[in-house]
């Protein structure tokens, strides 16, 4: 199903370089299937800003054949920006006030950079959670991703996250926990999925907020939950979206923290991710690195040139298969009016009939 390029955002360039279907609004008029308009709300800071978006338009526009999408990337105005990151999201961005005007089928929100333990105090914190509402009165489904997740269990349950001490950081194995919940439907029963986070919602805790897990890792804890009703409101606390680079991306950026006294301790190595060469490839960085550091010597290049093809994606098929069910299920509630946000005979505290 076909991402609709309905501004000149450069993501939709980039996915149609990449191979991905993208139509022209002209040939969209011409498409007889129907429309379906996904925001995102993206928190994300300034040098992962445009990632995000390809990454999440890309989960979109390969996860179901049913409809052409009309993505509006939005953010909060109390979010600091850059020069060249305010510029990107003056340019290309909605505003809110647009996205509540014209209205959403779904809507995706994203994870952010935070200061303070408890989320209530950051600046993002009420600007947020005014969205949050809104949508749950307007929107047929909200989906939360990571720092998402973790603050609207704490606004709207009470639940606050914990901090696991040391960062979750690689790839892990999941358990579906409920293979019959259509969100899960016809997915392998294990997959798996990427973590990046020092903090946690807990099983015991999203069972307390009277949410259902739906997947859970031994080593990774819960990764994708869901409201009672099974539609209203997606928890994922993995990173499905991720690129097959996005954990290389993010070791070379600690490292390179590292290397400029900004962080104590070298980092780990992500878990289930790089293989014995690759860990050797960069081990022996590390000593030469070290070696010319001392010597007052020029820095090596950091080697990710040499591992590129040794890297391993094995999440992004069920990330794609999830986020299908998921907009399949908003297709069959959604009213073909986008101001009627449930189809007549359908209850909106239940509307998959769950029992």
């Amino acid at each position: 199903m076909p991402l609709v390029a309905h501004t000149e955002l450069p993501t939709f360039k980039r996915l149609r370089a990449d191979g991905q279907n993208v139509l022209t609004p002209e040939r969209a008029t011409h498409q007889h299937i129907r429309e379906l308009h996904i925001g995102l709300l993206n928190m994300m800071p300034d040098a992962a800003i445009e990632a995000t978006e390809r990454q999440f338009f890309r989960l979109v526009g390969e996860a179901n054949p049913i409809a052409q999408f009309f993505v509006h990337p939005f953010t909060l105005t109390e979010l600091p920006r850059g020069e060249k990151a305010q510029a990107h999201i003056d340019a290309y961005y909605e505003s809110f006030d647009k996205i509540k005007a014209e209205g959403l089928d779904a809507l995706i929100i994203t994870g952010a950079n935070v200061s303070h333990p408890d989320l209530a105090q950051e600046p993002f914190w009420e600007p947020l959670t005014e969205v949050i509402d809104w949508a749950h009165d307007n929107v047929t489904s909200v989906l939360c991703s990571c720092l998402a997740t973790h603050a609207v269990v704490q606004s709207h349950h009470g639940q606050r996250r914990t901090h696991m001490g040391e960062k979750l950081w690689g790839v892990y194995s999941h358990r579906v926990m409920d293979p019959q919940h259509p969100l899960v439907n016809d997915i392998n029963t294990r997959f798996d999925v990427p973590h990046s986070r020092y903090n946690q919602i807990s099983p015991a805790q999203f069972e307390k907020a009277g949410l259902k897990v739906l997947a859970q890792s031994e080593e990774g804890g819960v990764h994708l939950a869901v409201s009672r009703d099974g539609l209203r409101v997606i928890y994922f606390q993995g990173h499905p979206e991720y690129d097959t680079i996005s954990l290389l991306k993010e070791y070379k950026r600690e490292v390179n923290l590292y290397i400029a006294g900004k962080r104590a301790d070298y980092p780990p190595f992500p878990e289930n991710y790089f293989t014995l060469r690759d860990q050797a490839v960069f081990n022996e960085y590390r000593e030469r690195m070290e070696t010319a550091r001392a010597n007052g010597n020029p820095l090596p290049e950091f080697p990710e040139d040499l591992v590129l093809g040794t890297l391993d994606n094995t999440w992004h098929d069920t990330a794609e298969a999830v986020i299908g069910n998921w907009i399949g299920l908003v297709y069959q509630v959604t009213h073909h009016e986008r101001s009627i946000p449930f189809m007549e005979g359908i209850d909106p505290e239940n509307p998959l009939n769950l029992s």
